[in-house]
């Protein structure tokens, strides 16, 4: 690259990040990092589509008729 490539590359990063008004944290952020911890995501088992069941449902198959391919997929992973 050459320096109007430079240039003009700066120049349009300046245009599409403008600068931060405020660059200071508005306080003690670790209390809301603790709280968002504690909370527990619920998994139910309506939130899952079906596709995934049926992707799982399929994978458990090829596996029962093709019990040779579990080591091959375990070394891959």
């Amino acid at each position: 690259m050459n320096k109007d490539d430079q240039d003009r590359i700066q120049q349009l990063l300046r245009e599409a990040l403008p600068p931060m008004q405020k660059a200071e944290p508005r306080g003690n952020l670790w209390p809301e990092v603790l709280q968002r911890l504690n909370v527990q995501p619920r998994i139910a088992i309506k939130s899952i589509p079906l596709l995934d069941w049926a992707l799982a449902g399929g994978l458990l198959a090829f596996f029962a008729f093709a019990p040779m391919t579990i080591p091959v997929l375990l070394y891959y992973l």
